[in-house]
């Protein structure tokens, strides 16, 4: 009898292991109202996919991208969409957080099309919008850019003005502004106006001698706490990429969002759809982590530490998996 009272006893402490090691993930995902992450999101949920065998996925809304990184801190989101610089300097001062990518699709340099802008040594006394605040990373690889190509006088010649991005576009079309450096979707729906691309944010990195496709933006979370979900965050980030993958493929999946999008005309559309699927992850490995400290230092000078932090490299463990 006292043996098979043991045995029961066993039996309850080790049954509720099994159980939760087996126990899919919540996954609080913590997003921007208005971002474009929600393009593949809302697909997911069309499709069901919000709760799977492996993850069941819980989505927040963000009034902003501090908004969220502030979430992030505070634990009450386990993942947000943010970019691998912050994570690197969060982990420089001991907060364990990993980046894993999301989209390589970059800002753009905007400007009327009958403008006499042509290359940026015409900038010189020019007003330049731009999108976000004086440590937007587009910005820093422009000035960095111009400071290789020795166009000082020009850079310092600059008058910038900052704020949300459908305000300086406003500002553009009013001629308010010269050029607009603008995120990638908005730079798009300028473009279908009849506005020209003078640089996008690819090719001020080629110009910084990177050739490789760096992903900007990331799912960011704990590493401590996705290691231990391994499965269910896997599982989650490998749905994420298919549905990006299905928007791009297949027309009736991208009508499905039309709602988020908000194209005014056909043009719009297609160029938003373009530039979307040019986002996609090809390749994520040692080249990209090696381009991407190419860039962590020209951030680091044009920032004069203010974006990255002190740390003289892009921090261990700031790419999930490395």
């Amino acid at each position: 009898m006292k043996i098979l009272k043991k045995i029961a006893l066993i039996g309850l402490l080790f049954f509720p292991l099994i159980g939760a090691a087996n126990t899919k993930a919540l996954i609080r995902l913590g997003v921007l109202a208005y971002g474009t992450v929600n393009w593949e999101l809302n697909t997911l949920k069309q499709q069901g996919l919000l709760e799977t065998e492996q993850y069941k996925l819980k989505i927040i809304p963000m009034a902003s991208p501090q908004a969220g990184k502030v979430a992030l801190l505070s634990g009450s989101v386990d993942m947000i969409v943010a970019d691998w610089v912050w994570v690197s300097r969060q982990r420089s001062v001991g907060n364990d957080y990993s980046f894993y990518p999301y989209s390589n699709t970059t800002g753009a340099l905007v400007v009327k099309n009958d403008s006499a802008i042509k290359q940026l040594s015409d900038l010189k006394n020019k007003k330049l919008a731009v999108a976000g605040g004086e440590l937007d990373k587009n910005y820093l690889l422009l000035a960095a850019v111009m400071q290789k190509q020795e166009l000082f006088e020009t850079l310092n010649s600059l008058e910038k003005i900052y704020g949300a991005p459908p305000l300086l576009a406003h500002q553009l079309q009013q001629g308010r502004a010269d050029a607009l450096l603008t995120y990638w979707h908005y730079a798009a729906r300028l473009e279908s106006e009849g506005y020209r691309v003078l640089l996008t944010g690819s090719d001020l990195l080629q110009q910084l001698a990177v050739q490789q496709q760096v992903p900007s933006i990331g799912y960011v979370f704990n590493a401590t706490w996705a290691n231990q979900y391994k499965a269910s965050v896997l599982a989650f980030l490998d749905k994420s990429k298919q549905m990006k993958d299905s928007l791009c493929s297949d027309d009736n999946v991208w009508q499905g969002i039309k709602t988020l999008t908000h194209a005014k005309t056909t043009q719009e559309d297609a160029l938003l759809r373009q530039r979307y699927c040019a986002g996609r992850i090809d390749s994520w490995g040692k080249a990209e982590w090696l381009a991407a400290e190419t860039i962590y230092q020209a951030l680091k000078k044009a920032s004069d530490n203010r974006l990255t932090g002190t740390a003289k490299t892009i921090f261990p463990g700031t790419f999930w998996g490395n």
